[in-house]
């Protein structure tokens, strides 16, 4: 059995996240803000017929068409939007257990700070790329209006920042094998919403490098539930890659 220890032990850092302790444990502020909205907006979603909710779906899809017409808020209200309600009651579970550990040890800052640039940052490119495909003919122009909402790009932002995290010896292992997984997603689904979820972990992945070279997080070493929190992540990543 591997045990997880502080990456950073010897190494001088820079301030970090103070270890939580007691109740403050519980206080995730970022965590539950976030986990609420998307549980609220999937309450209501439940209520409409499905018709309605394509209609929502599109008309908050960050798509081509929406951008292009200069919708740039579905560059947000997009991430509060899941799927259908199976999908909702698997994912928000999932989901709250990987923003609660990046809170825990990134602090609600740079936990926005990475969510943020993995989804605007994977959504941008990705249209960027669909723009240069459709201009040249390579993809029919109906996927300009095809529906991209979603929480997965955020997500896979936050879980290649877990680098960080891992022991010095572990890392190359964690980003070699997120990287090989979302090679593999784009091989087998072949969408460019697969695409965006190999940049988006690419994005966090850099976002954790950049925290381990400039030593401005200083991070404690994983606890028990901390590493079921990091297994649960884990098993979402999978799932929202290859799932």
């Amino acid at each position: 059995m591997v045990v997880l220890t502080a990456p950073s032990q010897g190494a001088p850092v820079g301030p970090g996240v103070a270890p939580r302790t007691g109740w403050r444990r519980l206080f995730l502020p970022a965590t539950y803000g976030y986990g609420a909205l998307l549980i609220l907006v999937a309450g209501v979603l439940s209520a409409l017929s499905n018709s309605a909710q394509a209609t929502v779906f599109l008309h908050f899809s960050t798509n081509l068409h929406n951008l292009l017409r200069g919708h740039i808020g579905t560059l947000f209200s997009s991430a509060l939007l899941i799927g259908d309600t199976d999908t909702s009651l698997i994912v928000i579970p999932l989901l709250i257990c990987l923003l609660a550990l990046a809170e825990l040890k990134f602090g609600a800052g740079r936990l926005i700070r990475i969510f943020l640039a993995g989804h605007l940052g994977a959504t941008l490119l990705v249209a960027s790329g669909l723009w240069i495909a459709v201009s040249a003919g390579w993809v029919p122009l109906a996927i300009t209006r095809s529906e991209d909402v979603g929480i997965s790009y955020g997500a896979m932002a936050l879980i290649g920042a877990f680098l960080v995290l891992m022991p010095e010896r572990w890392r190359p292992t964690w980003a070699i094998t997120w990287i090989a997984v979302a090679v593999a997603g784009v091989a087998m689904g072949h969408t460019f919403t697969n695409v965006g979820h190999l940049i988006s972990v690419t994005i966090g992945l850099v976002a954790g490098i950049w925290l381990i070279r400039t030593g401005r997080l200083s991070v404690s070493p994983l606890r028990k539930f901390e590493i079921a929190l990091l297994v649960t992540a884990t098993l979402l990543g999978y799932t929202i890659l290859v799932g």
